[in-house]
């Protein structure tokens, strides 16, 4: 259960940056999409490494969706600001 938090937490906490990068830039455009599936690979890799069932990964993503849509909200309460 521990791995499993530590696999959210990472994959929630990994997600926010590239999200904020994803708001600053066109929709579809290729850095969009590098920024949206960029950390899959990572946690792939760690879920696999550290043992955790697939049957978690729909949870994953939703956690990893979770993390960009902070991320892009962060950045569009940074911008409501500055103005």
């Amino acid at each position: 259960m521990e791995k499993l938090l530590f696999v959210i937490l990472v994959t929630l906490l990994m997600n926010i940056p590239f999200g904020w990068l994803r708001e600053g830039v066109r929709k579809f455009s290729p850095l969009w999409f590098l920024y949206v599936h960029f950390p899959i690979p990572f946690i792939i890799a760690m879920r696999i490494g550290l043992g955790i069932e697939w049957k978690f990964a729909p949870l994953l993503i939703l956690v990893a969706v979770l993390g960009q849509f902070i991320g892009a909200r962060l950045r569009r309460a940074q911008a409501v600001m500055e103005e």
